[in-house]
């Protein structure tokens, strides 16, 4: 029977494979695919494996590289939605574009920062698997246009933060023919194995990957560290799940007391306004109804606003 591939939307499997400098070449072609830039040299700034990879808490397997020595990329096999992209990302672009600077340097020297996300889920309402964002200038207010007689007006206000977004459900819904390099590495993740078949006859480097992924997926060693992983981030998930739902039956049953709370208040009030609009002794008032003199001297007040 044929051993099945470990799958490369695995964190774990992705970070093992392209953290690997044997396998470099494969990672230059495949950030060539998504980037649509040629990349002359490319440096793994993080290759290893941390030793408490297993525990989800870590966070994710991020590979950072750089390229052409101008350009620092963040590259992210994103398992499971932990409803923070933006957030993240932000973060990963401003550090990644603070860090390259060293002390002294001039902001010229700042590198370029990307982040790229492949995502095993869909996450942003935008009609394409591939999306790309960048600091754009918004259009302006008619009254605020001045005529100076640009005739190409500047489209960014800065190149140097870049993020680009792969979905992999809409990749997979679009189902594409493989006429793009881009294509081709993303059949690799996701398709079957006739389509891995097919994309490894038409790149060498995702034959190459391919090779080094069925070697993986017979040892024993890395296909346990790859369940281990997929456990931790399980538990993770079924823990949150837990919570959540405990939170939420709690603050149900909270909310319940406190509305049925708030309705007797409020229908208490509507006796005793009535109770005051008839000339009703007070004393009668806090006898029929129970309240306090302090609370009926409260209902007092909120009729005399």
């Amino acid at each position: 029977m044929k051993e099945k591939l470990l799958p490369l939307t695995s964190d774990y499997v992705f970070k093992r494979i392209f953290g690997q400098e044997e396998n470099i070449e494969a990672l230059k072609d495949f950030l060539e695919s998504i980037l649509d830039e040629e990349i002359i040299t490319i440096e793994i700034k993080n290759p290893e494996i941390p030793k408490n990879f297993y525990d989800s808490k870590y966070g994710v397997l991020d590979l950072k590289v750089t390229l052409n020595d101008r350009i620092v990329v963040d590259v992210e096999m994103q398992v499971k939605n932990e409803h923070n992209l933006e957030k993240r990302d932000t973060y990963y672009l401003s550090s990644n574009y603070v860090n390259e600077l060293k002390e002294g340097e001039p902001y010229s020297n700042c590198k370029k920062s990307i982040v790229i996300n492949i995502l095993n889920f869909s996450y942003y309402k935008r009609n394409e698997y591939h999306s790309v964002s960048r600091m754009i200038f918004e259009e302006p207010k008619e009254e605020e246009k001045v005529e100076m007689g640009y005739e190409k007006e500047d489209r960014y206000m800065t190149e140097d933060l870049e993020v680009h977004i792969i979905e992999l459900p809409k990749f997979k819904k679009k189902n594409p023919k493989m006429h793009t390099k881009l294509e081709e590495w993303l059949w690799l993740f996701i398709g079957s194995d006739e389509k891995v078949d097919e994309a490894s006859k038409k790149n060498k480097e995702i034959e190459k990957i391919k090779k080094k992924l069925a070697s993986m997926s017979l040892s024993p060693e890395e296909r346990n560290n790859y369940e281990y992983r997929l456990r931790a981030i399980r538990d993770e998930a079924d823990a949150i799940e837990f919570a959540t739902r405990k939170g939420l039956e709690q603050g149900i049953e909270r909310g319940l007391e406190q509305g049925l709370e708030q309705g007797q208040a409020q229908k208490t009030e509507e006796i005793v306004s009535k109770m005051l609009a008839q000339k009703l002794k007070e004393e009668d008032i806090i006898k029929f109804t129970g309240i306090t003199e302090e609370e009926l001297n409260e209902i007092k007040k909120k009729l005399q606003k």
